[in-house]
Parts: C-alpha cells; structure tokens; sequence
C-alpha cells in the first residue's frame, strides 16, 4: 500500500476535542486524495462503453481496502437519492459507518458518472470477495451470548492489518481468559492463530463471532486437531467425528 496514511475514525469534533487535529486532517486528505484517484482511474479505464475489470485494483493498491471500503460508502450515502447506482450497492455502502459531518464528508465523494461509478463498486466488492475472508454470516447467530472457551473464533478484520487479510490470520481457539464469558467484567482472552500458531490476547469485542462447525475449513480442522489433540476435540460443545 503506497499510501498509509492512518484511517482516522472519529470525527472533527472528538479530533479537535482529543487535540487529535492533525491526524484527522491528514486522514480526511488520503479521502480526498482516494476520492480523485477513483476518479482518475475511471477516466483512464472507461473507454465509453466498458469499465476494465483491473480498474479498481490500482486504487486498492495505492490506498488500501479500508479507505477504499470508506470513500465508496461514503459516497454513496451522499448520493443515497441516486437511482442510478444498484439496490444492492446501497444496501452494502449503508454497513458502513460514516462519522456525520456535512462540511467534510461530501469532499471525498466521488463525482464520477453514477452508472459507471456503480461498476467501480462491483469490482471493489469482488476484490474483497475473492480474499475470501470470514464474516459474520459465518458465526453461530448467538456469538454474543455464547462462552467462547475451547470455540473457534473469527477475528474482526478491523482489528488486522491489510497485509494481514488472510482467512488464515482470522481464525483463533479460545484457551481461557475472562472475556470468554459473555458477562465477565473482563475482556481479555488467551488464544491461538490456527493459521500460525502464533498465542497472544485479544479483547472478546475484537472477534466477530465464534464460527459455526459447518463453516470450519480443513486446514483449520487439522490444525486444531494438532493443537487439541488427536483424541476428538471438542468444538464449542460439539465433537469432531
């Protein structure tokens, strides 16, 4: 990613209230920079009747998925009366959350041809699609209310650096810790990678959820297997046959 530019998610008000000013303002920057690199690269890709499908991978590359992920939504919330762009694109951009800010937001939203534009989203999306990371609609429904000793969780991708956007590095087995429990005071848990084995704590609000059985990969039965034992773990109250 050549622009690393720290993704700032408060809004001016809490910057300037935290003396936080500089870094917003140079986050809300890379925004307007991203913003007119979208804009760029439509004009250089979109030869008036197609939009090539490598056209959105030179903008991720230079500014990361996250910030990427933020000016679309973005504009498409500001544009939410535009009947040009897809049902299902607005559905996606309003999962964003976007800090209210009416002096700043509609800087670094995009002004390219609205349909064109809607295609630049739909490629964005794929991207994203195809690292296949894990989400929640790959969680037990319940995550919340569960204990998450001896599960399998799913580690938010908010919390892991992009070059680290890897179902590998979002799967952990849960040893023990307070955060386990869905009322303890206590937020932290002990935890494995099952992609590299690696152990450290997180805080139980860092996960999205505790991954359903049917969701698990090979890779990752085996290498709970190895970390469990070979004698049936158990997955969250449910025995591996």
């Amino acid at each position: 990613m050549e622009n690393d530019t720290y993704l700032y998610p408060q809004s001016v008000v809490y910057a300037r209230e935290q003396q936080e000013l500089t870094l917003w303002r140079e986050s809300w920057k890379a925004n307007v920079a991203c913003k007119n690199a979208i804009e760029e690269a439509i004009r250089r890709d979109f030869d008036g009747m197609y939009l090539k499908e490598s056209c959105a991978q030179s903008v991720i590359a230079e500014f990361g998925y996250k910030r990427v992920n933020l000016v679309l939504a973005n504009t498409l919330q500001e544009k939410s009366d535009d009947g040009r762009f897809s049902r299902g694109n607005k559905t996606w951009a309003e999962k964003t959350f976007i800090q209210p800010d009416r002096e700043h937001n509609y800087t670094f939203a995009v002004d390219s041809h609205p349909a064109v534009l809607d295609g630049f989203v739909n490629e964005y999306r794929r991207a994203v699609e195809a690292l296949g990371l894990f989400s929640g609609n790959q969680c037990e429904a319940d995550s919340a209310a569960l204990d998450y000793t001896g599960r399998v969780l799913v580690l938010s991708t908010d919390i892991l650096k992009e070059e680290c956007w890897r179902p590998e590095d979002q799967l952990w087995y849960a040893h023990d810790g307070f955060g386990c429990g869905p009322k303890a005071r206590g937020r932290s848990i002990r935890c494995t990678c099952l992609g590299d084995g690696e152990q450290t704590r997180w805080n139980r609000h860092d996960f999205i959820g505790a991954l359903r059985d049917e969701c698990m990969p090979d890779w990752a039965r085996e290498k709970l297997t190895e970390l469990t034992g070979q004698d049936a773990p158990e997955i969250g109250g449910m025995t591996m046959e």
